[in-house]
């Protein structure tokens, strides 16, 4: 059997790879391509903030575990948990990782049910705050605060069409015939459910029709070819860096470029 991999290697790893103190980056992570990691996944979040450091911001995608058939399901309304930044679990298509950061002592959650991000470290307070309830990608968000402060998004052993941050790139292109979506769902409000009607671009699928969807990795892929950004093993998992400010630029001009009327 394999020697499992350490907090310190990793740590080392990471900064290899380009990530460095007072850093703020949004992790996608495939914990299952790492390998063995000698105290499990908490030595892999622990080694992100020894790279990281006291000043710097470890983020991910947690989203809300909340089926639509159950949401849509009027026999139902009554019975659905409210959305509680605090309790509500992180969705399982977004792997385990969200949800150990989130359930980390420590960590923060925004406030947008279907785009909440968690946040562990100097600035989790800032970029879980004042999360837009509508159009929850876009610049009142934590993916467009990532932007704005010059954060990373790291995809560590996951694939690249699942790069969260493009969806605020989806949300800033200016592009014809957006899908959009509309719903409603249960919030906890001062103890109450309360339920809301939402809109935001869809993110279930690609923003305009004529896309691949798994077309993010085409994004990246390309970004990655004209030398910007890093590759790099973290365990034994294939592993890419990209600043989140011209990640997100070239994303929009990639779209607008392809679909512009």
């Amino acid at each position: 059997m394999a020697t499992p991999w350490t907090r310190a290697v990793l740590a080392e790893q990471l900064r290899t790879l380009g990530l460095g103190p007072g850093d703020a980056v949004l992790t996608h992570a495939g914990l299952r391509s790492v390998g063995r990691i000698l105290g499990g996944p908490d030595a892999l979040i622990a080694a992100i903030g020894d790279v990281l450091g006291p000043e710097g911001t470890l983020l991910g995608y947690c989203d809300w575990q909340l089926e639509d058939e159950v949401r849509d399901d009027p026999s139902l309304r009554d019975q659905i948990p409210p959305f509680d930044p605090l309790r509500s679990r992180s969705v399982r298509d977004n792997g385990a990782f969200p949800e150990l950061l989130r359930t980390t002592p420590g960590a923060k959650r925004s406030g947008n049910p279907g785009a909440s991000c968690a946040a562990l470290g100097g600035r989790a307070a800032w970029f879980t705050s004042d999360h837009a309830l509508d159009y929850g990608y876009g610049p009142q968000s934590p993916f467009g605060k990532l932007v704005a402060s010059g954060g990373k998004s790291l995809m560590l052993g996951a694939p690249l069409d699942t790069m969260t941050l493009l969806h605020h790139a989806e949300h800033l292109a200016d592009l014809p015939h957006k899908r959009i979506l509309r719903y409603e769902a249960p919030l906890l409000v001062e103890g109450r459910t309360v339920w809301r009607a939402f809109e935001e671009f869809d993110t279930s699928e690609p923003v305009v029709e004529g896309l691949a969807e798994d077309f993010f990795a085409e994004v990246v892929e390309a970004f990655l070819a004209t030398g910007q950004g890093r590759r790099g093993m973290i365990g034994d998992a294939p592993s890419v860096l990209v600043d989140a400010r011209p990640m997100v630029a070239f994303a929009v001009d990639w779209l607008e470029r392809r679909f512009r009327a």
